[in-house]
């Protein structure tokens, strides 16, 4: 990996429970991998030896190859000439291109939540929305709390195919650098943006929670590009 050590796996985890042979080994690598992604333990541009993981995770390289030919068609990893394989770095068309599918899913979520979240699903966002307003100049907490806000609205969708489609694009999310909430003023503007999403899914206005969602996302997306690449 480039600055940051190698992540450790403890041996109790290395194995499959069940060894059904190269494939079940190669999904156990690949679900690894991309827990690693989504826990950030690996950054964009970090590079994936075979060799290393195998030892990390005792399997051998056939495993290794499998899993990560799934992770380069899932858009995760690249193989690149100079320097193999590697964790991708977005650049500004991918990012857009994120940022306009997560715009959709987002506003598709909180339009359906709007119609099937339950009092108990309702309330639980509530609370989470009454924990981020009190977290003051900590943008790792705000972010931590925002993603639990979103899986909340994920959740009371009720459509496993939203939510699948959802996770898949966070994985290719967590490729990107920070948190748009170090971006000053954007924590107390997101939480207005969040405070209006909920008010239209207590109204049970499914129109209106897809609506304020998606300029949610497209705020988002402004401030990550203005991060990122200084584009206004």
């Amino acid at each position: 990996m480039s600055a940051k050590s190698k992540p450790q796996t403890s041996r109790a985890a290395r194995r499959p429970k069940s060894d059904n042979g190269n494939r079940s080994r190669a999904d156990f690598v690949y679900q690894h991998l991309r827990e690693s992604v989504r826990s950030g333990r690996y950054s964009p541009g970090d590079r994936l030896r075979e060799a290393d993981l195998a030892e990390q995770l005792d399997v051998s390289r056939t495993p290794i190859r499998e899993a990560l030919r799934r992770l380069v068609s899932d858009g995760l990893v690249e193989v690149a000439s100079s320097r193999g394989v590697m964790f991708v770095e977005l650049n500004k068309q991918q990012v857009r291109e994120l940022y306009i599918l997560r715009e959709s899913l987002e506003g598709t979520a909180a339009g359906l939540a709007a119609m099937h979240a339950s009092e108990a699903e309702i309330e639980l966002m509530h609370e989470l929305l009454k924990e981020s307003g009190a977290i003051k100049g900590n943008p790792t907490k705000m972010a931590q709390t925002n993603r639990s806000f979103h899986r909340a609205i994920h959740d009371a969708a009720h459509n496993r195919y939203v939510t699948q489609a959802i996770n898949q694009l966070y994985d290719s999310m967590a490729l990107l650098p920070g948190t748009t909430f170090e971006f000053p003023g954007r924590s107390v503007t997101a939480h207005k943006e969040h405070l209006a999403i909920l008010k239209a899914i207590k109204a049970r206005d499914s129109e209106g929670a897809e609506h304020h969602a998606r300029l949610h996302i497209q705020a988002a997306a402004q401030i990550r590009m203005k991060m990122m690449f200084a584009v206004d």
